[in-house]
C-alpha cells in the first residue's frame, strides 16, 4: 500500500495524484496533514527507552505512524523553505524514529539502527516550490538507509507523472 502524506494546503496536488494512481489501479491512501496537530520531535528517546515503538507525544501523528508501519511506500508532499522541504514535511520524517530500535548493526561499512518491525517503508518526496534537488535527493537516500528501506526519489509538483510511475 502507498501512503501519501500531504503537508501543503494544496489539495489539488493530491487530487491530480489520485487521478494518476486510480488510472493505474494502485492501492493508496492520502492523509491531508496540513491541518492536523503534529508537533515536532523533542528528542526525548522515550520511543526507544521508556515506551519502545511508541512516541511520547500524543497528537495526530500517532495515526500516521501506524499507517507508515503498514505501508510499502511513504510519499511526503511538502512545501519548501530555504531550498529544502519545509518544517511540516521534515517533521513527518523526524517523527518516524519509533520504527527503529536504539540498537545498531553494520549495514555494509556503516552503522544503522535495527528496525523494530518486519518490512520496510520506502520513501519519496514531492515538493512544491524551490528546492536544492541534489541535496534533497541525497538526504532522502540517507533517511531511507537509516530505516533499512530505499529512496524513491525527489520530484517537483510538475513531475507528478514521474513520481506516480515510481509508486507500486
Amino acid at each position: 500500500m502507498i501512503l501519501i502524506v500531504n503537508t501543503t494546503n494544496d489539495c489539488g496536488i493530491t487530487g491530480s495524484l489520485k487521478t494518476l494512481l486510480d488510472a493505474q489501479n494502485k492501492e493508496f491512501e492520502v492523509v491531508e496533514a496540513s491541518s492536523l496537530d503534529i508537533k515536532p520531535c523533542i528528542g526525548c528517546n522515550f520511543c526507544w527507552l521508556k515506551t519502545p515503538g511508541i512516541c511520547s507525544i500524543k497528537d495526530d501523528y500517532e495515526e500516521i505512524l501506524k499507517k507508515i508501519i503498514k505501508a510499502d511506500q511513504l510519499w511526503v508532499i511538502s512545501d519548501t523553505a530555504l531550498g529544502f522541504i519545509d518544517h511540516k514535511g521534515k517533521n513527518i520524517f523526524d517523527r518516524i524514529l519509533p520504527i527503529a530500535t536504539m540498537y545498531l548493526h553494520f549495514k555494509g561499512d556503516q552503522m544503522r539502527h535495527v528496525p523494530r518491525y518486519d518490512g520496510q517503508t520506502d520513501v519519496g518526496i514531492i515538493y512544491k516550490g524551490t528546492l536544492e534537488r541534489e541535496y534533497a535527493r541525497r538526504w532522502t537516500e540517507r533517511c531511507a538507509l537509516n530505516f533499512d528501506s530505499k529512496s524513491l526519489g525527489v520530484y517537483s509538483e510538475e513531475e507528478l507523472k514521474e513520481a506516480a510511475a515510481c509508486m507500486s
